[in-house]
């Protein structure tokens, strides 16, 4: 398969808005509903920040979850998270979290509670790429994109 094609069958989501949080829980954290896909990237946009952001606290690494529903109870996908928490050094980066979907997993995936420490905050938002087994939407709301601009 071809980049091109890749790129028309990949399902885009927001599981975090873009936003500035400090001292807490970002808001608008939501799941990305994996089926029929076939492999997952989990990308962490952060820009600005001057503090630490981690999974439920600012001490424990940014990981994901899954679940069978929408609204049950989620847990550790295994070996999907940071090695750290990120750091309030790491201005201007995108972190990535892979998941091999051809495993064993639950339907439903999204990442732990973000939190930002205390001071000024974090610029941050979390995107989610699914990528189709064989093929997958080729449309604009299929892929979760509000427009889709082909050249």
């Amino acid at each position: 398969m071809d980049m091109r094609a890749i790129i028309k069958t990949a399902k885009f989501v927001t599981l975090v808005p873009p936003q500035l949080k400090n001292n807490g829980a970002f808001t608008g954290n939501t799941y990305i509903d994996t089926q029929g896909l076939g492999a997952l990237l989990i990308a962490i946009i952060v820009g600005t920040t001057d503090v630490i952001v981690g999974s439920t606290d600012t001490s424990h690494a940014l990981k994901v979850e899954e679940c069978d529903t929408t609204g049950g109870s989620y847990t550790d996908v295994t070996s999907a998270a940071m090695a750290a928490v990120v750091a309030s050094t790491g201005d201007d980066t995108i972190y990535g979290i892979s998941i091999d979907l051809t495993k064993s997993h639950k339907r439903y995936m999204r990442l732990n509670a973000p939190t930002a420490g205390s001071s000024t905050g974090a610029n941050m938002c979390v995107l989610a790429i699914g990528f189709p087994m064989s093929q997958g939407p080729v449309t604009a709301a299929g892929m979760g994109l509000g427009t889709l601009v082909e050249a």
